[in-house]
């Protein structure tokens, strides 16, 4: 009796080659990214051109050039310019980066502990609801009298007023989020023998980790939204201060290349915290 050898790669049936990510998809996201900026910058050219008046009494003829705006954010950067503005950059945005990041280090190191403990108990949660729910909608604004007379002006005011506004965001997307993990995987945990603070630490907090992320990620927002108001007390660096500076000296091409700064300063900075939470939680999935 004889026998018919079966080729291996008949018998074993290979698994289907891995689809090969576009390598146009960057390419086409970049494209697509395109012509909504390139028609802000035209209709904002044509309206300064005609001065059109738009809703809201918005009159474009007191608007810079968009050209007008490049050249100062050059000079903000590489100093073309003799003017106080030339090469300004370098030490604005440090400045401002080590408020923002300050405040909002320190809004997180108080804002997460406690949702999580809001989000799980409901005895915590009712001694601390109220007072933060009250607070919460008082602007900013309303703040800086009162600082001025409790802390002063400076660094200091600054750092205060950018942890009050980031501290709501992410106090209460903690909260959302512990409330929000599955009774069994704390059913699992306490049948292990886990402790209720190893409990909160183990499996409540990575749990809640994408609600915290979200929180965090608009509290880092309002942290660059509200540093122009913050850098009002006093401080004589920074991006804030040098938009307030062009205001006075009338330099709207200033004001606007500053707005720039602080618009791409908030980006980086997002994609930034984004990235090391990437690092941190590589199984997780986190909001993109």
């Amino acid at each position: 009796m004889t026998t018919t050898a079966v080729p291996v790669s008949a018998a074993v049936p290979t698994a289907p080659a891995a689809p090969r990510p576009k390598r146009n998809g960057r390419l086409r996201t970049v494209l697509l990214g395109l012509p909504v900026p390139l028609l802000f910058l035209l209709l904002w050219h044509l309206g300064r051109e005609g001065k059109w008046e738009l809703p809201f009494g918005i009159r474009m003829g007191f608007l810079p050039y968009p050209a007008d705006v490049a050249g100062g954010l050059v000079n903000y950067v590489a100093g073309t310019r003799d003017n106080a503005f030339s090469s300004l950059l370098w030490e604005d945005l440090p400045a401002s980066a080590l408020r923002v990041f300050s405040g909002f280090a320190l809004a997180t190191a108080i804002a997460v502990p406690l949702g999580v403990l809001m989000g799980r108990s409901t005895t915590i949660n009712a001694l601390f609801d109220p007072m933060i729910n009250l607070f919460r909608p008082i602007p900013a604004t309303a703040w800086v009298p009162l600082v001025a007379l409790l802390i002063g002006y400076g660094d200091q005011a600054s750092i205060f007023l950018i942890t009050l506004s980031a501290f709501f965001p992410i106090v209460l997307g903690t909260i959302s989020g512990a409330r929000q993990v599955p009774e069994r995987l704390l059913e699992a945990a306490r049948m292990l023998g886990t402790s209720g603070a190893g409990t909160l630490l183990r499996v409540v907090l990575p749990a809640a980790a994408p609600a915290i992320v979200n929180g965090m990620r608009v509290g880092l927002g309002l942290s660059w939204v509200i540093l122009v108001l913050s850098e009002t007390t006093g401080v004589s660096t920074g991006l804030g201060s040098t938009i307030f500076l062009a205001r006075d000296v009338v330099q709207t091409d200033q004001i606007v290349v500053g707005m720039i700064c602080i618009a791409v300063a908030g980006f980086l900075s997002d994609r930034l915290l984004m990235g090391v939470f990437r690092v941190l939680f590589r199984d997780r999935p986190l909001i993109k």
